[in-house]
Order: structure tokens, then sequence, then C-alpha cells
């Protein structure tokens, strides 16, 4: 794991830098609450993550707290997930939360835009499969919606069905009524999500998990 023995130096702040974007006063902000999270470990745990208030009654916090040990976020080609992280680990998945910066390339941009778009495909397909199905999707709609106390579980289901069907139409276009719809793969999620402005909506606030919840 990618963990420090003591206080990153400065060469290392810079690697970190580059490599994920954040700022050296950011990254020594993070570092500051990774050790506080894992109580002064050089390694992060599940358990640690669930200490932050803030995602207890976030209705996908076990799908958040699940990316930052899933190796396919950290890991060219990863596979699986691992029980603990160091802080380049923690570091990395952090900076698919990050705001593009201004001065970029229309093809960086696009290389951002696409890297986030594969973070919270991963973050649904649960199963390490390469597709989002439809009871992956249902279970977090479900989630969203039943623990709002506006509905009930079974009408949560409904809309939940319903909303991957559409899906599946705008993906794979109409479907015969015997077929059957396999589910989203990360090309056909692209498509989904052409035109949808992502890059700045999915910033360190995403999902309710604001800077200051992981750095105060």
């Amino acid at each position: 794991m990618g963990s420090f023995q003591s206080l990153p130096d400065d060469h290392q702040y810079r690697t970190l830098s580059q490599k994920t974007g954040f700022s050296l006063e950011q990254i020594a902000i993070l570092h500051n609450r990774f050790k506080q999270l894992s109580q002064n470990e050089e390694t992060l745990r599940r358990d640690d993550l669930k200490t932050i208030q803030d995602l207890e009654s976030n209705p996908i916090r076990s799908q958040i707290i699940e990316a930052f040990f899933d190796s396919r976020n950290f890991q060219k080609d990863g596979v699986g997930s691992v029980e603990e992280i160091g802080f380049e680990e923690f570091l990395t998945v952090m900076s698919y939360f990050r705001a593009p910066p201004q001065h970029i390339t229309e093809e960086q941009r696009e290389e951002m835009r696409r890297a986030k778009l594969r973070f919270l495909f991963n973050m649904h397909d649960t199963d390490n499969d390469g597709t989002i199905t439809l009871e992956e999707y249902r279970h977090v709609v479900e989630e969203l919606l039943s623990r709002s106390g506006a509905l009930g579980r079974e009408t949560a289901k409904g809309i939940a069905d319903a909303a991957m069907l559409e899906v599946a139409s705008i993906s794979v276009g109409p479907m015969a009524p015997d077929e059957f719809y396999e589910g989203i793969t990360f090309e056909h999620f692209l498509k989904i999500l052409n035109g949808v402005e992502i890059e700045t909506r999915m910033n360190i606030r995403f999902l309710n998990m604001d800077a200051t919840v992981l750095c105060k």
C-alpha cells in the first residue's frame, strides 16, 4: 500500500500533487485528516471511515466507503478489493471528486470526465463483472427512495424497475417482451450520460462528502 511512515516530505507531496492534481496545501490537509481517521496508523480500514458522522445518514454510505477499497479505483487493471489502504490510495480516490482546473485542454477535460464516470460506474458495479445490473441499480434507487420516508419499499422497487427499463431503451434501443436486459456496460453508461455536465457536479462535495467532512 502507498502509506508513509511519517509526514510526507516535500518531494513526496510534489509527486502526489502531480499524480492527483491536488495542491500541496490540500494534500497536507488531507494527510492530517487521514491520520485522524486512522488514529495515527499508516493504513485506513473500513471501520475508520464508518466513524465519519456526515456519512451516517447517507443512503449509499456503504458504496461510498467501499469505493475507497476498490482496487479498480487506484490501480490500473486492478481487480477486487483490499482490506486497508495507505495515504496514497486514499488521496487517489479523493482525487475523483476534485473539480477540474480552469486552464486545461479539451483532451485533458475529456480524460478527467471519463475517469470520473468510470469511478461512478465502478461504485454501482458492485460485483465487478463489467455491467450494472437491474439488481444493482434497483438496490441503489430503493435505498435512496425508501430511506426518504416518503415511499414504501415496494413503491421504490417499482420506480427502480421502471427507471432501469428506461435506461435500457436509451442504451440498447427497443426490446421485445421476451428479451432479457443483462445490464449497462461502461460504454452504455457513457452514452446515457452524454451531454450531462458531470465534471463540476461530481466535485469534492459529491454525495454530501464535503472536503470539510474529511478535513476538519
